[in-house]
């Protein structure tokens, strides 16, 4: 007996369980209008592959309409199979339009877009014209996954087949340019739509608003306005993002009054923008206005105030208002973790992870980043290594960033061996996860194996950024790799176009002052294209207190004197040159400039830990 056949005698035995089924059981000589009917009341896979069970014991499987109405069914993304439909699809003798453009369109749903491009060509090849029904789906799978070329190829296409007018096709490709980052492109499809939907100008105003074109978006809308385009909330959230993102609050300011003004009916995701418009834009009053104004406040409008007092560094008030949360989710955890975080209090957020845990919400990747990061400046070893087990354990991907995280986490915490296993076993690696790698060589004093990873990272095709080279000069420096170090600084700009920052500089005059080549630092400063910072004249001083030269240290001084810059350790540090020479005098005039300006000595604080007490 054949497979079919197994699959159809097995469908007969169970088809009378349902009441659609025993329809189809009472019907002496079941017809293809009986089979559409009872599709229509079909209600999941297994009912489905009964009726296709039914329509080969009845011999009525060889009906392309029959099985287009099958396939159309199994590529619904809430009832559908897709694999399924794929079978069917395969093993119709001559498939249609209508069954090509319901599996491109599954396809352009799936985690699988790509096979709708494939499709498209197999059905232009088989001499099937598609039609405005089938192109905005496949051009769907181009905004997907960014494929410009792709997208004007098939746009050609469809102007040739005379479906360029198209509004449902027009629309497509506005939103694939926007997507593609390719604005002019999409600005130029915008002009060309004779009869512009909401959708038009939502997309054309959200590709703008994403590209960080502030004034073109502002355009747009008031030419809508002109036009007596009513805003959705869609056009309102993507102004609002906008004036956040730019930090642009008259643009912000003129789109909540135009709100208040119209009486325009909003919900809660343009309430939550508003107040993270003003909470970005600098105004937090406002935003804490709104929020309190608000009479259905959901989670993400309570963790926009928890971002919004941690974006303050007002870790308290955060804390509080993360307290008073009816609901807390994992958006919610990481915000007030993270705040913790950038606040530097590194064991609270600790603390607060485990609550997390233990309140039953489960972290996702940016939680354990951020706790990463916590165990990296506290150089915890032991709690770097449970939260790595906590990964483990939980069966959670282990992503590019992630791994990226517990690098950086290994390399901190000493054990550099274990950061270079984990990079080496990554099967995937951007340009962070060479920078990290580089920089825990560096961290750890290993120079010139920095420098064969930075030749490693060139030779898997990708581009350094200045993060490499900050990097690749402080591996130079930390072992003395003098004219590598030079070498490496003037490549940045003359081969890959970075310009140098502070960082950079600091970099290289700490190696040319650790060569003794103090002068050639100093030279190298006065030549900088930005001021110098703390960072800077630290390490010129250091180099100055290394090699005994006074001289130099009275121009550091003149030099922060003049900019104002009071650092304790760079006035402790030329105090305690002065003192190793013994010009007891210059040493009493460093320290009563510290008291008159209020630099204060920083304590040294050393600490240990035995067993987890330290």
């Amino acid at each position: 007996m054949s497979a079919a056949l197994k699959h159809a005698t097995v469908g007969s035995r169970l088809f009378c369980v349902h009441s659609a089924q025993t329809i189809w059981h009472n019907f002496k000589s079941p017809t293809h209008q009986t089979l559409h009917h009872l599709l229509e009341r079909c209600s999941s896979m297994r009912e489905l592959k009964l009726l296709h069970a039914q329509t080969i014991l009845h011999g009525l499987s060889g009906q392309v309409l029959t099985i287009g109405k099958l396939v159309s069914f199994c590529t619904s993304p809430e009832l559908g199979d897709l694999r399924y439909a794929q079978l069917l699809f395969d093993q119709s003798p001559q498939p249609n339009k209508f069954m090509y453009n319901h599996l491109i369109k599954g396809y352009s749903n799936s985690d699988d877009p790509i096979r709708s491009l494939l499709l498209y060509r197999q059905m232009v090849n088989a001499g099937i014209s598609p039609n405005e029904f089938t192109i905005p789906f496949v051009v769907k799978t181009c905004a997907c996954k960014s494929l410009y070329w792709e997208a004007v190829i098939l746009h050609a296409h469809a102007i040739k087949l005379g479906m360029g007018s198209h509004a449902c096709v027009q629309n497509a490709f506005l939103s694939a340019y926007v997507a593609c980052r390719l604005i002019n492109s999409a600005r130029k499809v915008f002009d060309d739509i004779s009869d512009r939907t909401l959708v038009s100008w939502n997309s054309i105003i959200g590709g703008y608003a994403k590209l960080g074109f502030c004034k073109e978006a502002i355009l747009l809308f008031r030419e809508m306005q002109k036009l007596d385009v009513v805003p959705d909330v869609i056009t309102l959230v993507c102004l609002l993002s906008v004036s956040s993102k730019h930090g642009n609050l008259e643009l912000g300011r003129f789109m909540h009054l135009y709100i208040i003004a119209t009486g325009i009916a909003i919900d809660s995701i343009v309430t939550n923008a508003v107040i993270d418009m003003y909470a970005k834009c600098g105004h937090l009053q406002y935003a804490e206005c709104v929020f309190d104004q608000m009479l259905d406040k959901n989670v993400v409008s309570w963790t926009c105030m928890v971002n919004a007092y941690a974006n303050y560094g007002l870790v308290g008030y955060a804390l509080e208002m993360f307290n008073r949360m009816p609901v807390k989710n994992v958006v919610s955890w990481n915000s007030i973790i993270c705040c913790h975080v950038q606040e530097g209090k590194y064991m609270e957020a600790v603390e607060l992870f485990h609550t997390m845990c233990s309140s039953g919400v489960m972290p996702d990747e940016t939680t354990l980043v951020s706790i990463l990061s916590s165990c990296s400046h506290m150089g915890d070893l032991e709690l770097g290594k449970q939260a790595h087990n906590y990964i483990g354990n939980n069966n959670i991907t282990l992503s590019v960033t992630l791994c990226n995280a517990l690098i950086d986490m290994y390399a901190k915490c000493g054990a550099l061996q274990i950061a270079m296993d984990i990079f080496f076993g990554m099967p995937k690696k951007n340009v962070v996860s060479w920078n990290v790698a580089i920089g825990a060589l560096a961290l750890h004093g290993f120079g010139e194996e920095a420098i064969d990873m930075f030749e490693k990272m060139q030779g898997s095709g990708l581009f350094p950024d200045e993060i490499t080279f900050t990097g690749l000069l402080s591996a130079c420096s930390h072992t003395g790799l003098l004219d590598k170090g030079r070498y490496y600084f003037d490549i940045m700009s003359s081969k890959f176009g970075i310009s140098p920052g502070v960082t950079h500089y600091a970099c290289m005059v700490n190696l040319l002052g650790r060569g003794g080549l103090l002068g050639e630092a100093m030279a190298l400063i006065k030549g900088m294209p930005m001021k110098p910072d703390v960072v800077v004249w630290g390490a010129l001083l250091g180099a100055c207190r290394t090699h005994g030269n006074l001289e130099i240290g009275k121009q550091i001084m003149k030099q922060l004197l003049e900019l104002g810059r009071y650092n304790s350790g760079l006035y402790v540090l030329l105090s305690n040159m002065y003192s190793e020479s013994q010009r007891w005098d210059d040493m009493r005039k460093i320290r009563k400039i510290m008291d008159e300006s209020g630099v204060k000595k920083c304590w040294a604080i050393s600490s240990i830990e035995i067993n987890g007490f330290c």
